[in-house]
């Protein structure tokens, strides 16, 4: 109970309203002694199948609580399945699993809290936002990476991409418009072109969107910009020509590197002058659909378009996912990564270890993201087909529900997207961060 209070306590000092699920159960203390034995936890972990990491999850958590703490609301499904998968191995299991869902980006400050209090509650934990994990949670080392046996068995090959630190899920926003007004996006630099005005929410309130921004000034997607560049017509160019040219020694100033760097600091800076601040990618979606957002766009998640109900003013056929277009140059928007990683105060290692294992390699496990377009398993073994989701009786009746395996998202033959590095957020944001707060002024 105490550990339960503490976390409370520490929360309601930094304003944030959160409630500890149920009263705790008691905890393996020798495992959360130290930083030393969830280490050799998962040292030993890592050499386990997932049937022996299950049956050490039963030994160590029977009749206890294990607490995780993410960014999705949907690992509180995924615990329910996890506890009912161990009571098919072992019908006495008595453990449960309290998911808790943070507001306001304030998971860092209850992570820190916890691993620096005199009694520890949080096990694991699903966490977005590159730049702020790897400056204050990997540098620091209050998390600790661990990657499933049997994940890497059968995604041995993409262990660089998605196995540090390890991740759960890619998560895309795309670049969308409203089709009814007969407006054209054929590029990315349309987006940012004169009176144009993309709904997106505020980069300083959704933090991935910024480090969407700090990741365009790496040569390789500063190479893409200058490709779409060159594509536009002329018109479109002696436009943009100037600002590029302003640019020019902004790169050297703020630390960067590469010929073409400029073209993405004259992209970044009309975007954040120009784009119309939203709270929420649900409320955008809703209003990007509708005939009365005739020629609007948008940078929003694509998963949002699954939930739409069509109506006399609103329709899924009103929308266009940019690159979806045939002959679309540049960038088809963003991606960033939910995060699995055992707090290095870890009461219950085993069990964290075995629940990261269950997500990652079991179709149960993954099942409360993977039934839904829009979430890309780091695994793609256990992902659900969504290629047809726009399909009403064998007709393709709804293309913006129509999704890419990620694969073709991140190619350069498809999607184009700009995929989140922590350490190169955590690297460029200190240059970055108030160069871009200059141009984004009251939105932020």
């Amino acid at each position: 109970m105490k550990r339960v209070i503490a976390s409370v306590l520490a929360a309601a000092m930094i304003g944030v309203s959160f409630t500890a699920c149920g009263s705790a159960s008691p905890r393996n203390q020798a495992a959360a002694s130290s930083q030393t034995n969830v280490d050799k936890v998962i040292a030993e972990a890592e050499k386990m199948t997932n049937q022996e990491l299950y049956k050490k999850a039963i030994e160590e958590s029977k009749g206890k609580t294990m607490y995780g703490i993410g960014n999705s609301s949907r690992g509180a499904t995924a615990g329910t399945n996890f506890v009912k998968m161990l009571k098919t191995i072992d019908s006495s299991y008595d453990g449960k699993v309290e998911w808790s869902q943070p507001k306001n980006n304030s998971i860092f400050t209850l992570l820190t809290s916890d691993i620096a209090s005199a009694q520890h509650t949080y096990s694991m934990t699903l966490i977005q936002d590159g730049n702020q994990i790897q400056s204050k949670m990997l540098n620091t080392g209050y998390l600790k990476n661990f990657i499933p046996k049997d994940w890497l068995a059968a995604n041995g090959a993409d262990e660089k991409t998605n196995g540090h630190p390890f991740a759960l899920q890619s998560q895309v926003k795309v670049f969308a418009f409203n089709n009814v007004g007969g407006a054209k996006f054929n590029n990315c630099w349309d987006f940012v072109y004169k009176d144009q005005h993309p709904m997106f929410m505020g980069v300083n309130s959704e933090p991935v969107g910024k480090n969407f921004l700090y990741m365009l000034t790496d040569s390789q997607y500063a190479d893409m910009m200058k490709s779409a560049f060159d594509s536009l017509s002329a018109d479109k160019k002696a436009y943009f020509q100037p600002i590029v040219n302003s640019m020019a020694g902004e790169g050297s100033k703020l630390g960067l590197t590469g010929d073409n760097v400029k073209y993405s600091l004259a992209w970044i800076k009309l975007w954040c002058q120009q784009y119309n601040k939203q709270t929420d990618d649900g409320p955008t979606c809703t209003q990007l659909v509708t005939k009365s957002a005739a020629n609007q766009s948008a940078l929003l998640v694509n998963s949002k378009f699954r939930s739409i109900e069509e109506s006399a003013s609103s329709s899924k056929k009103n929308v266009t996912i940019a690159v979806y277009q045939d002959g679309y140059h540049g960038i088809g928007g963003f991606s960033y990564k939910h995060y699995l990683q055992v707090l290095k105060t870890s009461p219950l290692p085993w069990t964290a270890c075995a629940f990261i294992a269950y997500m990652t390699t079991n179709k149960d496990g993954y099942v409360a993201w993977g039934k839904d377009m829009g979430s890309y398993c780091s695994n793609p073994s256990i992902m659900q087909d969504h290629s047809k989701d726009g399909y009403v009786n064998g007709v393709n009746t709804f293309a913006v529900k129509n999704d890419k395996p990620f694969s073709w998202w991140t190619s350069n033959n498809g999607g184009r997207l700009v995929v989140e590095d922590p350490a190169y957020c955590a690297k460029t944001s200190s240059q970055m961060s108030d160069w871009v707060d200059s141009f984004v002024s009251s939105k932020g």
